[in-house]
């Protein structure tokens, strides 16, 4: 049986943004990953779909600095859609050592399908933060991000 009374004293570091923002991150995570399970995908998946999906191909490097994540992580992220055929890891155009992406027909099917599910979930979220809320978050979640490429 879970506790959900259990405080943690975090006085010497009230506030901390990295603290909350991750707490919240795995939270809202869940609760897309709960709706989209009927589409076989997780919410970190449908995003590395959908911005395949806008793409003809991206590099791995390109894709990671586009979803602000190191390689080794989206290598382990593509490898799952990879096996699933939504995806194809092709050599580089210019630089054959490098590794370039692109979504297959099954990628962008497994996308579209999921594209409702993911709706109802973001629907849900903005509902419960209310709209206003909602849009001045995103505001800020985009200031940070771009606090992140200035450094």
């Amino acid at each position: 049986m879970k506790n959900k009374n259990i405080k943690i004293d975090l006085s010497d570091c009230p506030g901390c943004i990295n603290f909350n923002i991750r707490k919240a991150m795995r939270a809202v995570s869940q609760h897309y990953d709960k709706i989209m399970a009927p589409t076989g995908l997780r919410g970190t998946q449908f995003t590395i779909l959908t911005v395949l999906g806008r793409a003809e191909s991206l590099t791995i490097t390109e894709l990671a600095e586009c979803l602000v994540m190191d390689r080794t992580t989206l290598t382990r992220n593509l490898k799952p859609l990879e096996k699933e055929g939504y995806l194809n890891v092709l050599p580089g155009l210019e630089d054959k050592r490098s590794r370039r992406i692109e979504l297959t027909r099954a990628g962008k099917r497994a996308q579209k399908n999921a594209l409702p599910y993911w709706r109802e979930a973001q629907n849900e979220m903005v509902d419960f933060m209310g709209k206003a809320n909602a849009k001045r978050f995103i505001g800020d979640l985009q200031v940070a991000a771009m606090s992140h490429e200035r450094a």
